[in-house]
């Protein structure tokens, strides 16, 4: 049984029970057992265990799970400490010292942000060495489907950083006129030069945090 330890466990309650998640369930069962599968099986959950619902302020949108040995760690664009920072963590970073002065940290590991309030939320959740989006069309997209149907139902604004494509597309669940999207291109170095680089969003989101009443997210990684 999954077990968050926060207010998710009442918010996604029966979500576990429901027939896709056991198709789900029974395909990473098998994956894990047989196959090398990032993050690992008990840090597949961390984004939700580090961001109760109720404190979610900023929702970021990645695609899936880094694929390289001891890379992810259940928070998208965010790796472990001591890795070295994936291409499109470097230029988020660039966009944040350009948008508000901050340096470019030697740290790739996000969890400061999301004990702010930012859910770093994957599209899918796990992914095979070396293969990405390998998990694709197995359940994942329904469950982070489901997860963005309960956000959109918070009376509290939320402000969603939707970066290419995809992200853009799970944002269309987002109905509720409380919450604000933010869009542009992803971060990644094949597209950041159409429209990431500039879009000024780290800036943006804390003026509509202060603009609700709610303390602004610090973006800066220590060390």
């Amino acid at each position: 049984m999954v077990h968050f330890g926060n207010d998710w466990d009442e918010v996604l309650k029966g979500e576990f029970d429901k027939e896709y998640y056991q198709i789900l369930r029974g395909f990473l069962k098998h994956e894990y057992s047989t196959e090398t599968i990032y993050p690992p099986m008990y840090d597949i959950f961390n984004a939700f265990k580090a961001t109760a619902y109720e404190d979610v302020k900023v929702v970021i949108i990645g695609q899936d799970p880094y694929h390289r040995p001891n890379q992810a760690h259940g928070m998208c664009f965010s790796v472990k400490e001591g890795m070295p920072i994936p291409a499109s963590l470097k230029n988020i970073y660039s966009e944040i010292k350009d948008d508000l002065g901050i340096p470019i940290p030697r740290s790739g590991c996000l969890k400061h942000w999301a004990e702010q309030g930012v859910l770093l939320l994957n599209t899918i959740l796990t992914v095979r060495e070396g293969k990405p989006l390998s998990h694709k069309g197995y359940g994942w997209e329904k469950f982070t489907d489901d997860v963005m149907i309960k956000l959109n139902e918070k009376k509290e604004p939320i402000i969603f950083l939707l970066w290419g494509t995809p992200a853009k597309k799970k944002g269309m669940l987002i109905t509720n006129p409380i919450h604000r999207k933010l869009c542009a291109a992803h971060p990644s170095p094949l597209s950041a030069h159409y429209g990431f680089f500039g879009c000024r969003h780290f800036s943006e989101a804390n003026r509509l945090l202060i603009e609700a009443g709610k303390t602004p997210i610090d973006w800066k990684i220590t060390p």
